[in-house]
């Protein structure tokens, strides 16, 4: 089976393509074939895609996007975390509005 990316370039087992949609890369792993046109298995997705919408990049191309790609995640789980802890926060803090401290329910017992 002849399988061609967006630009008819051949892909084989081991080749990096990307996903043109998303950006998303990976070596494809694995072909198959159907009445809907010709698919390849991205390692790391674990998705098909269409032959027709991935383009084969050499190495430094994917090593490149890989890097920018990590940071990126890095990036966003810092951010993720920060935003995280204000949320807690703030819920914590509207837990105690509400609360009534005054001396008519607060007996103590003895």
């Amino acid at each position: 089976m002849q399988v061609k990316d967006v630009r008819g370039k051949p892909i084989l087992k081991g080749f990096q393509v990307r996903y043109a949609g998303t950006g998303s890369a990976g070596e494809a792993v694995d072909f198959k074939s159907d009445d809907n046109g010709t698919w390849v298995l991205v390692d790391t997705t674990d998705l098909w895609y269409n032959s027709e919408s991935l383009e084969v990049m050499g190495e430094s191309t994917h090593e490149k996007l890989n890097k920018q790609s990590n940071y990126q995640i890095k990036e966003k789980k810092d951010v993720d975390v920060k935003e995280d802890i204000k949320g807690k926060i703030k819920r914590s803090k509207g837990k105690f509005e509400d609360v009534d401290m005054s001396n008519e329910l607060c007996d103590g017992g003895g």
